[in-house]
């Protein structure tokens, strides 16, 4: 007995009255995110979210509302997230400054642990008073026992 599965895929055709029209859809769909899915844009992303997305930018486009009204519109019902490139402000600050202060602070905490450590090895290598008296009489002992060994 074989089986057989059909699979339908729903592709979605939008009309524009201008090629103008057409390239702001699909820059929109590659710029807006899918506020389901989270890292995929509109135009990639098969969520339910996403169609209905897409067909409110192809509304809104079709009425000739410009892109950033458009934009406007997403961010307002959507929050900033749903673009890829989001505007520096006080809720964003630590987005567009985080990856610099993480450096900043990675870079500080590297030279401060190795002037650390220099330190550290410099004081480890001083004797105190007894060392080196013992270090001098080791040495004394070894310079006596060479002669020694080696009169000439």
């Amino acid at each position: 007995m074989i089986l057989t599965f059909s699979v339908c895929a729903a592709v979605d055709v939008y009309q524009f009255d201008t090629p103008e029209q057409e390239a702001l859809f699909h820059s929109l769909g590659k710029e807006l995110r899918c506020p389901k899915c989270q890292n995929n844009n509109i135009a990639d992303s098969n969520a339910g979210l996403a169609q209905d997305l897409r067909m409110k930018v192809y509304q809104m486009i079709k009425q000739g509302k410009s892109e950033r009204e458009i934009i406007d519109y997403m961010v307002a019902r959507y929050g900033n997230f749903v673009t890829y490139n989001p505007p520096v402000t006080s809720s964003t600050f630590i987005l567009w400054a985080g990856p610099a202060l993480f450096i900043v602070l990675g870079f500080s905490v590297l030279v401060l642990r190795s002037r650390r450590k220099e330190k550290v090895v410099l004081s480890d290598n001083a004797l105190n008073h007894d060392e080196e008296e013992r270090l001098a009489a080791l040495l004394e002992d070894s310079q006596k026992e060479e002669k020694q060994k080696d009169p000439k």
